[in-house]
C-alpha cells in the first residue's frame, strides 16, 4: 500500500509590496467597525453562559382593589420565558513563515530552524483578528441570520424581533420607508409617538438606528429650513453643529448601531435587549502557535474560539420600524 501524506494548507498570504530602504515597522488595515452596540453600552451583557440561559418574563393583571377586612387574592401572575443560546464560533488562520522570509521582515525572524513570525506582524495580526471578530459581532447583533450565512453568524435582533412581531402591539409596529435627510425627522417622530407611555422617560430607553440614518439626522439638523429648524440648523451653526456628541429626538436618546440594516429602527430599553456570551474576554484573546516544535513545519496558527448570541425580553415593550 502506498504511503499517504496529509498536507496542511496555509491560509493564503499574498505579498504585493516591494522593499525600499528601512521598513517603517507599521502595518495598516482598512477601518473596521467595532462591536459598538456592546462597547458603547447599548445592550445588557450576560456573560458566563455555558450553554443556554432562560430570561424570565413576569406579567400581572390589575393589582389594586378596594380595601376590606379579609385577605382576598386578586389579579393574576403569568410567567413566561425566552431562551438565549450563544452560538459557538471560531477563527482559524495558518500562515507560512516563508511568505515573510522573502519579504523585508526576514531580518527580524531569525534564520534556519529558529525562525519565528515577525513580532510586529504577529502583534498586528492579533489586533486585526480581534477587530475583525468585533466587526462580525456587530453585524450579527442586528443582521445575523444563521439560515442565510456560511455558519459564521448567530441570529440577530432584526430576525428574532420580526419572528415575534405578532406579540408586538399593532400601534408599536411602523412600516418602514426609504430614509432620507428630508424625511428622517418625521420618521423618527413616528417611532417616538409609538413608544408606550409606560416606557417614555425611562433612563435606559433608546431609539436604535443605523449609521446611515444617523448621518441623515445630523444632516437634517444642520439646516433644512424645515421642521422648525431654520436654514442654519441647530444654534444657527449649519453643518458645523455636530462634533460626534450624543443625539436625541423629542426627549428620547438615540443609539447609533453600525451593524444595523438601512431603513430600520427600534425603540427599546437597554435592559430589554441582551447579548450573551461565555467568557466576555474570549473575543479579545487570540492564541498564536508556532508549529515548528510540534510538526517541524514553517507554519504559524492563530486560533480564537468564542460564543455569541442575542435575545430580547418582552416583545410588548418594543417599537419596530421595519
Amino acid at each position: 500500500m502506498a504511503n499517504l501524506r496529509k498536507t496542511n494548507l496555509a491560509t493564503t498570504v499574498t505579498v504585493t509590496s516591494t522593499y525600499a530602504g528601512e521598513f517603517a515597522g507599521e502595518y495598516i488595515a482598512a477601518a473596521l467597525l467595532s462591536a459598538s452596540t456592546i462597547d458603547d453600552g447599548g445592550l445588557t451583557v450576560k456573560a458566563n453562559i455555558s450553554y443556554k440561559e432562560v430570561i424570565k418574563k413576569l406579567a400581572t393583571g390589575a393589582l389594586v382593589t378596594a380595601a376590606g377586612c379579609d385577605f382576598t387574592p386578586t389579579s393574576t401572575v403569568t410567567l413566561t420565558e425566552r431562551i438565549i443560546e450563544p452560538k459557538e464560533l471560531q477563527v482559524n488562520l495558518q500562515l507560512c513563515k516563508k511568505s515573510f522570509v522573502d519579504d523585508w521582515e526576514s531580518q527580524s525572524m531569525g534564520y534556519g530552524l529558529g525562525q519565528t513570525l515577525p513580532p510586529k506582524f504577529s502583534d498586528f495580526m492579533i489586533a486585526h483578528v480581534a477587530a475583525e471578530v468585533a466587526q462580525n459581532t456587530e453585524l450579527c447583533i442586528w443582521q445575523g441570520n444563521v439560515a442565510a450565512s456560511s455558519n459564521n453568524s448567530f441570529d440577530g435582533f432584526e430576525k428574532i424581533i420580526l419572528a415575534a412581531a405578532s406579540s408586538i402591539p399593532a400601534a408599536q409596529k411602523i412600516t418602514k420607508t426609504t430614509l432620507t435627510a428630508s424625511n428622517i425627522i418625521a420618521e423618527l417622530s413616528k417611532v417616538v409617538d409609538a413608544i408606550p407611555g409606560s416606557l417614555y422617560g425611562k433612563e435606559d430607553l433608546f431609539i436604535y438606528i443605523g449609521s446611515k440614518a444617523a448621518k441623515f439626522y445630523v444632516q437634517a439638523l444642520g439646516g433644512f429650513a424645515a421642521a422648525g429648524l431654520g436654514a442654519n440648523g441647530v444654534n444657527n451653526m449649519g453643518t458645523q453643529w455636530w462634533n460626534n456628541g450624543s443625539l436625541s429626538v423629542n426627549g428620547v436618546k438615540i443609539f447609533v448601531c453600525p451593524g444595523m440594516s438601512d431603513n430600520k429602527m427600534y425603540a427599546a430599553q437597554r435592559s430589554n435587549l441582551y447579548f450573551g456570551t461565555g467568557l466576555l474576554n474570549d473575543t479579545n484573546q487570540v492564541k498564536v502557535l508556532d508549529m515548528a516544535d510540534l510538526d517541524g513545519s514553517d507554519n504559524v496558527r492563530m486560533i480564537m474560539r468564542f460564543t455569541s448570541g442575542v435575545q430580547f425580553g418582552i416583545a410588548e415593550d418594543l417599537v419596530q420600524y421595519a
